[in-house]
């Protein structure tokens, strides 16, 4: 389902030609069904990651596949949903007009849209405020606005950049349980997200990044175990460390 192999990534951050590298040699596959945690600290090479998979960015090496075909094949949008760490949405527009526009980037029918509308909204906990303007929206409920848009086109492959972000914890049970919902129904799922009780308990594996690097990738059991850790943030603190320390001994 997802391939990346050897990708790297790097920026140029000044005039002079510097370079940031974001990614370095990357590999790791996700299966169809799978459920991946992407993990990391901040500027660890989550985001790149996931912008090389939505094909924002393109990498400087290495191969990337979706389905078995080269990323960036435009045929592919429509069978990914995408939730953004942060949607950018007109305050005035409302869910239903959201849902409208995606629709029509997708080549939904209108009669097709209002059942999927009803559907998704409902299950959400969104249909009797789907005419209300989104500016009037609590931080959770425009977050499952961005939801509903990411699967009004039903697709197979989920990517979702931190979708408890600034949630409550009612919010982000609700986030938790539509991710599980999700799952059972045999999404294949990517996710990155700071928040690692809710990695351990939702994905398969966890990828753990560190500038650019791949520290880890398999079950978060597996990780813990092999830290001596308590807990998946433990074991998260523990492979960083331990990685860092040893390199500054080399």
């Amino acid at each position: 389902m997802i391939t990346f192999d050897s990708v790297s990534k790097s920026f140029v951050i000044d005039v002079r030609g510097r370079k940031h590298i974001a990614l370095r040699e990357l590999s790791f596959q996700v299966e169809a069904g799978e459920c991946l945690g992407l993990i990391g600290a901040n500027g660890a090479g989550k985001s790149t990651s996931i912008r090389l998979l939505m094909d924002f960015i393109r990498p400087d090496s290495g191969r990337i596949e979706l389905f078995g075909q080269a990323r960036h094949q435009p045929q592919l949008r429509t069978r990914i949903g995408y939730l953004p760490d942060v949607a950018m949405f007109p305050p005035s527009l409302t869910v239903l007009d959201l849902l409208r526009f995606t629709a029509r980037t997708c080549g939904i029918s209108s009669m097709a849209l209002a059942q999927r509308s009803q559907e998704l909204l409902t299950m959400l906990d969104l249909w009797e405020v789907r005419r209300r303007p989104l500016r009037k929206f609590s931080k959770g409920m425009q977050q499952r606005a961005n939801f509903a848009v990411a699967l009004v086109n039903d697709p197979e492959l989920l990517i979702l950049d931190e979708p408890m972000s600034g949630l409550d914890p009612i919010g982000r049970e609700k986030i938790s349980t539509l991710i599980s919902r999700l799952k059972q129904q045999g999404k294949t799922i990517l996710f990155c997200s700071h928040i690692l009780y809710d990695v351990d308990r939702l994905v398969d594996n966890v990828l753990l990044l560190d500038q650019g690097r791949r520290l880890f990738f398999g079950p978060p059991a597996e990780l813990v175990r092999e830290e001596v850790a308590q807990n998946l943030s433990g074991a998260f603190v523990s492979r960083i460390n331990r990685v860092r320390q040893e390199e500054a001994h080399v």
